[in-house]
């Protein structure tokens, strides 16, 4: 088994979310692995550059849960100021592939675990001096 190499922030940041959406959504396994490991921690990254608090996320999640994918994606600005366009494009994209109620259960615990990691990258960084 081959330890998997460490990669900078620089690196994860670079990664297609959309892409990792598309077929992570639809194919447990590997696909799926990487989209809830690599693809969340991009996205987290993605949305601390551009100033969303973790508590956006789980509230988008929760819009998700109780809207679907599809409105979640319909909405003007599904996550605050610049990072609406961001959380836009990995709305539409899931909504692509997401089939009813369990796809869009999915697709809120994946924002969920954006949220935690975010969660994670704030507290280290108000920690750190």
């Amino acid at each position: 088994m081959n330890t998997p190499q460490p990669r900078s922030d620089s690196r994860l940041a670079e990664l297609d979310v959309e892409i990792l959406l598309r077929f992570g959504l639809p194919n447990p396994g590997p696909h799926r692995s990487t989209l809830f490991g690599d693809g969340a921690v991009a996205a987290a990254i993605t949305v601390d550059r551009l100033g969303v608090v973790p508590r956006a996320l789980t509230f988008l999640g929760e819009v998700v849960r109780a809207g679907g994918t599809r409105f979640a994606a319909a909405l003007p600005e599904p996550l605050p100021g610049p990072a609406a366009a961001a959380a836009r494009g990995w709305l539409e994209a899931a909504s692509t592939v997401v089939q009813g109620p369990q796809g869009d259960q999915l697709v809120a615990r994946w924002l969920d675990a954006v949220a935690a990691l975010l969660a994670l990258r704030v507290t280290h960084r108000e920690a750190t001096p």
